[in-house]
C-alpha cells in the first residue's frame, strides 16, 4: 500500500475500516416490550414507602435497585397492573438501550414496568414479593 498516493491510501484505509466495522457482530439485547394502554389514575391514588430494598429481575437486561424508604405514588393502570412512580430516585430498564421505567403492582408483587416513554410494559421474570408501608 506505501505505492499508493497519500489521498488514495487513506480513501483504501477509510474502506477497509468500514468493511472490518460492518463484520464485527454487535451484541445487541432488547428488552422484551408489549404494548401497554395506560389509564391515568383518579384523583386519590395510592401511595406508600418502600418498606425494603428490591431487585426485580427482567429476562434480558436488568432493571434499577429500587430503594428502600422511597416514596410512591400510583400515576395510572394497565392490564398487567397499577403503575407507580417515585421521585426519590432514577428508575429504568437497560439493555443495549436504557428506558425510563415505572413500576407496575398487582397484588402486592412487582410484576414489571411501564416504559411511558414507549407506552410498553416489560414483565418481570419471576414477579417479586413487594413489602410497603402506606404513606
Amino acid at each position: 500500500m506505501s505505492h499508493l498516493p497519500a489521498a488514495r491510501r487513506q480513501l483504501v484505509c477509510a474502506a477497509l475500516c468500514a468493511v472490518l466495522l460492518a463484520g464485527c457482530a454487535f451484541d445487541v439485547i432488547s428488552i422484551r416490550q408489549v404494548p401497554a394502554n395506560f389509564q391515568a389514575t383518579p384523583e386519590s391514588p395510592q401511595a406508600w414507602v418502600l418498606g425494603e430494598t428490591l431487585r426485580v429481575r427482567l429476562r434480558e437486561g436488568h432493571a434499577s435497585v429500587l430503594m428502600q424508604g422511597t416514596n410512591w405514588r400510583q400515576v395510572g393502570r394497565i392490564d398487567q397492573g397499577d403503575v407507580f412512580r417515585t421521585t426519590d430516585q432514577i428508575v429504568f430498564v437497560e439493555a443495549s438501550n436504557q428506558h425510563e421505567a415505572q413500576l407496575v403492582v398487582s397484588k402486592s408483587m412487582a410484576v414489571g414496568f411501564y416504559l411511558p416513554v414507549e407506552h410498553t410494559f416489560t414483565a418481570a421474570d419471576p414477579p417479586t414479593a413487594i413489602k410497603t408501608t402506606p404513606k
